[in-house]
């Protein structure tokens, strides 16, 4: 820009600057804006667009404090438009954004308060009456789980100064579980407030106080609840029973009946039903008004009976009787057969199918960013590996000992950069660019059956890609070839849909199938095709409704939910858009929800073994439990029989990024929680029932969640679980992959959340993944050789099912930067392609057992990991313990990563001793003869007593006791460069 236009621009400014408001309003529409906000904002600023305009930046300008005490005003210049979009926030993070909504309002005077819009001034009415005098608030706070001897309130009653710390004691008479005090707030109505111990240890409502009103409050698990009874109070004993089960009715699949029923009532709430069976009197029971009843006789009449069931035991009275007769068994579905057996005893090796091994290189494809990103200077495009390249490299990954793959999303992807499967576009196609003659999906999985590899499949349930789902719903957007965009927009064909097999010369695909110059019939987009302000990096004009956004109106509002996330711990994050190229799928409509079960039925067909499920914590648990899982459980049910079934391996990625047991305090977004059933029936409509779910839930907190002993041994003896409360999927151990920048620290911190998950002894391990590294880093483990080695001895003789990211057992990548999207080369992150690693001749006679191998991957199996990971593999496999087995550290001293595991079943009775790195001592186990298999080392113990003795990092003693038709299988495997 001219040094002389920059001068004028300035003055400019300058003068506009020192006009007053009304002169500067006098040029066109104005706004003048009324804020309440909540309580504890000391600063407000209001983010806000004119309609059709640009937003200010990220704050917003400064509102400032209006004539009447809690409300904050300013107002907005609109120019020529007649009305605007505004957000609120605090300066600090927290926001006001109208449930992901926008507060859309007209030109005028508007007053908003606790999310309404009003048209008058607040401030210009006559001044409130004289508040009352003498308000108290007596508030209850929880101590169960805290362990909290002393409890302090320190608290500021509106407009009145703090108490000094710590405030004062919570010491009145309450119950156990309870402490209680009485503040007096004279003419406030609330205060703000915060606990603490007396020595150091604070709740103050992760960072935001609490807010308490007067009356009676109680304060439980990071909720405080109003107008609350007083929980020590003694309730009168439950003697009422629920209603009767209406509308009772039955319909046959083949041999399975599905039951639903009208929900019943109670005075203090359904917690289940019980469904009897005749012939036999068999008692079912399920926490909805549903049941699925699979693998009964063909051609047999059923009748069945439902009561209802409240927290007391109280039963209702038997409905109506309902008879079935089904029919023959179904025929098998085409496609494969799962090859199952108990997941726990697999590990399982991770791909980015893209970025593994290319076995065809005709289905390679740059896309439109290939340039752009870096990726053809190193003639590397981004979709380079294939199922081709997995089947040719099948026998590296059963040599390095792995007996799983999870490979990445196979579906159909459509978005800038989505080689890594998470833009699903056509959930009912597999991606073509994966595919080749001879090496199909179905090929796949089939050539990974024949060698004893499972297939996990990584699936979405919670968004498609931004351009919505075929056969669900595909927005129309604003396009032109207007000398501007032609590069982008190609010319339309009748009949063409997008191929991501047929690219232009600059990457892109065809795309005439989504853009229409002139707003289609029905548009909703608001100012469809009007420039709105914006320009592309090029300079061109960016118009209303060119690109997909929730709050753009361009998605139906069933079928797509219609907002941002604002806070990630808060209930949006599981109904608002993640980011603008992942739509978010409204999964409370049972259209949503057919589209998806239908889609992933058909992989259940094809024979796949599992399914990892990305962004699982976005879906609200109650729709999980009510819908998608057991959907799953039917069609599994439907094809393999009741007890095969339940060898499908579901396990969900939560993201709990932090290290607390509890995430942040919100039971909702914590791994472990989504283990669980219901524990308490809502109503049919989902909406209603995930909200409701999740303020129960919420309110009742961490100390009020369920607990387990699935993991653990009781003494030295295993028990036989209790999954009869499990939801029906697994996860992904986020605590110990968060805390995995030492083993040591990773062990402490999983085995800390082990009791409130519904069985641990599932959860699937991984230290680093396409996504994080652990405490959240943004790169590739780079801790070392010998402490991947003591991770990998860890994950592969602790509780759960070990995972390694492809090329971490030579430290691929190792510090390089996950992602960086399309801003640098692929060749450069954690994403790189690893096929020049693995090139060559590879046979693998057994799992960890290579008999051949030349070129690069002869070199790339006698590095020292691959090593170490090869006989890991086989102690593991070779020691049921060390695979199903629940754990204890009772009696453990010595080491600080040492425990000792059992598993019992039929004629199966394992018991090992572990420790890892350093030497432990193990007492008060049962005596005999034990043998270490990793040197062979025979000690017989006659006092209850062994050391086990370990002095080097990533090596392991694993003391097997031989049991009566179980002896210990003796020293395994070869020493290696660890295991010795």
């Amino acid at each position: 820009m001219p040094r002389r236009r920059q001068i004028l621009i300035l003055v400019l400014s300058l003068l506009a600057a020192l006009l007053p408001a009304r002169a500067l309003a006098a040029t066109g529409n104005t706004l003048t804006v009324f804020y309440r906000p909540p309580s504890g904002w000391s600063t407000v600023n209001v983010h806000w667009a004119p309609n059709g305009g640009a937003w200010t930046n990220v704050p917003g300008v400064a509102m400032s404090a209006a004539s009447c005490a809690g409300w904050y005003t300013k107002t907005l210049d609109l120019g020529s438009a007649n009305g605007a979009q505004l957000t609120f926030n605090n300066g600090s993070g927290v926001w006001d954004n109208h449930s992901g909504a926008n507060y859309s309002v007209g030109a005028g005077t508007v007053a908003i308060s606790n999310g309404s819009i009003g048209t008058t001034d607040p401030c210009a009415g006559p001044p409130p009456s004289s508040p009352p005098t003498g308000n108290t608030a007596t508030v209850f706070y929880a101590t169960t789980g805290t362990n909290w001897t002393t409890v302090n309130i320190h608290y500021a009653p509106d407009g009145e100064a703090w108490t000094a710390v710590p405030g004062v004691p919570m010491n009145e008479t309450a119950c156990a579980g309870w402490v209680k005090r009485t503040v007096q707030l004279g003419a406030a109505t609330g205060m703000q407030a915060v606990f603490n111990n007396g020595s150091g240890v604070w709740d103050n409502n992760r960072g935001s106080n609490y807010r308490i009103g007067a009356g009676t409050t109680r304060v439980s698990g990071g909720t405080a609840t109003g107008n609350a009874t007083d929980p020590c109070t003694a309730v009168p004993p439950d003697t009422t029973p629920p209603t009767v089960p209406t509308n009772v009715t039955a319909t046959v699949d083949h041999v399975t009946v599905n039951l639903s029923w009208k929900a019943s009532s109670d005075d203090r709430g359904v917690t289940g039903y019980q469904i009897i069976r005749n012939p036999g009197g068999n008692v079912l029971t399920s926490a909805y008004n549903s049941y699925i009843d699979g693998s009964l006789a063909p051609r047999t009449t059923y009748s069945y009976t439902v009561r209802a069931v409240d927290a007391a035991g109280n039963l209702s009275a038997a409905s109506a009787a309902v008879s079935v007769t089904t029919g023959d068994a179904p025929p098998l579905p085409p496609g494969g057969t799962m090859l199952g057996g108990d997941p726990r005893k697999d590990s399982i090796y991770f791909v980015l199918t893209a970025r593994f091994y290319d076995g065809d290189t005709s289905n390679n494809r740059g896309g439109n960013q290939h340039v752009r990103s870096g990726n053809a200077a190193n003639n590397d495009p981004m979709f380079r590996g294939d199922f081709k390249g997995l089947v040719d490299r099948l026998d590296y990954i059963k040599g390095l000992g792995f007996s799983a793959i999870w490979i990445t999303p196979v579906i159909l992807n459509r978005s800038d950069y989505d080689f890594h499967g998470y833009h699903g576009w056509d959930f009912y196609r597999v991606d073509p660019r994966l595919e080749s003659p001879g090496a199909t999906y179905q090929d796949l999985i089939n050539a990974a059956h024949a060698k004893g590899l499972k297939i996990y499949q990584d699936v979405v349930y919670n968004h498609s890609s931004r351009w919505g789902a075929k056969g669900l719903f595909v927005p129309t957007v604003w396009g032109a070839r207007d000398g501007q965009w032609d590069w982008m927009y190609s010319e339309k064909v009748p009949g063409a849909v997008y191929d991501p097999m047929r690219e232009n010369s600059l990457g892109r695909a065809y795309n005439g199938d989504l853009w229409s110059s002139t707003a289609p019939p029905g548009n909703t987009c608001p100012n469809y095709g009007l420039p709105n302000g914006q320009y592309s990096p090029e300079g061109y004009t960016i118009h209303s409704c060119q690109w997909p956004s929730p709050t753009a109106k361009m998605f139906p509002a069933n079928l797509y939910h219609q907002c941002w996330i604002g806070n990630w711990e808060g209930e949006d994050a599981r109904s608002c858009w993640l980011a603008d190229d992942l739509a978010d799928f409204n999964t409370e409509n049972p259209v949503v929800q057919q589209y998806l079960i239908n889609a992933y039925n058909s992989y259940i067909d094809m024979g796949v073994d599992g399914f990892r499920v990305d962004t699982a914590v976005h879906i609200p648990r109650v729709t999980w439990n009510r819908r998608f899982l057991p959907a799953l459980q039917q069609r599994l049910v439907q094809k393999y029989g009741a007890a095969k079934a339940k060898d499908f391996y579901v396990f969900g990625e939560v993201a709990a990024f932090v290290n607390d047991k509890w995430n942040r305090g919100s039971v909702n977004h914590s791994a472990q929680f989504y283990t669980w059933q219901e524990r308490k029936s809502y109503v049919d409509d989902d909406v209603q029932a995930a909200l409701d779910q999740y303020n129960y839930e919420e309110q009742l907190g961490p100390g009020n969640q369920p607990t387990s002993t699935n993991a653990f041994l009781v003494g030295n003896d295993y028990h036989t679980p209790d999954r009869s409360k499990f939801s029906g999927m697994n996860i992904i151990d986020m605590r110990m992959h968060m805390n995995f920048g030492d083993a040591g620290n990773a062990f402490r911190n999983g085995a800390d959340s082990d009791d409130s998950t519904n069985d641990a002894t599932y959860n699937a391990v991984y230290v680093d993944s396409h996504d994080y590294g652990p405490n959240k880093s943004l790169e590739r483990y780079a801790g070392g050789t010998d402490a991947w080695a003591e991770n990998m001895a860890l994950m592969w003789t602790f509780r759960g099912v070990p995972v390694l990211y492809y090329g971490s057992e030579v430290e691929f990548q190792a510090g390089k930067q996950i992602d960086c999207g399309p801003s640098c080369p692929l060749a450069t992150t954690g994403r790189a392609y690893f096929g020049d690693r693995i090139t060559g001749t590879v046979v693998a006679s057994d799992y960890g057992v290579v008999s051949s191998a030349s070129g690069a991957v002869a070199s790339t199996l006698n590095q020292p990991l691959v090593k170490h990971l090869q006989r890991l593999n086989q102690i593991r496999r070779a020691v049921p313990a060390l695979q199903m087995g629940q754990y204890s550290t009772a009696g453990v001293s010595g080491s600080q990563i040492a425990f000792k595991r059992r598993y019992t079943a039929g004629s199966v009775d394992s018991f090992v001793l572990v420790t890892i790195s350093a030497s432990a001592t193990f007492t008060g186990i049962p005596n005999g003869t034990y043998t270490d298999a990793v040197t062979g080392d025979i000690k017989v113990v006659t006092n209850g007593t062994l050391t086990a003795t370990v002095n080097a990092k990533g090596d392991l003693r694993a003391y097997v006791l031989s049991l009566p038709g179980n002896p210990a299988p003796g020293k395994v495997g070869a020493d290696g460069p660890y295991l010795r």
